[in-house]
């Protein structure tokens, strides 16, 4: 079943429509409602309700595919520190950075000589 695309017979917007508004959703922090302006800005109504329930029956099939879409990390990598002041404080960033440049992971801490597991 994770293979198969999804069936939108039944659904009362193009299929362009759906999957951009499912695509905007998990590609990008927003809430249904920022879906439903970005959509309105764009001149499709749609409400958040029913963007929920498309995220609810496609969002899985979108999701596997961003992920599938995501660079595999490659088998070499380093770790960055880096000196940062936020609110006049100063704090240590972290980066997991891999051989072709795409960050791994970030942590920021307050103290240099601790690592917080995860």
């Amino acid at each position: 079943m994770e293979g198969m695309s999804p069936s939108y017979k039944g659904h009362r917007y193009p299929v362009e429509v759906i999957s951009h508004c499912v695509c905007l959703y998990f590609r990008f922090p927003l809430s249904f409602r920022e879906v439903e302006e970005l959509m309105l800005e764009r001149g499709v109504i749609v409400s958040y309700e029913t963007v929920r329930r498309w995220c609810l029956a496609f969002g899985l099939q979108y999701a596997n595919g961003l992920r599938r879409r995501r660079p595999r990390p490659g088998g070499k990598w380093h770790l960055d520190e880096v000196f940062i002041k936020i609110n006049g404080e100063q704090k240590y960033l972290w980066r997991a950075v891999d051989q072709n440049g795409n960050v791994l992971d970030i942590l920021v801490q307050s103290r240099r000589d601790t690592m917080i597991q995860r």
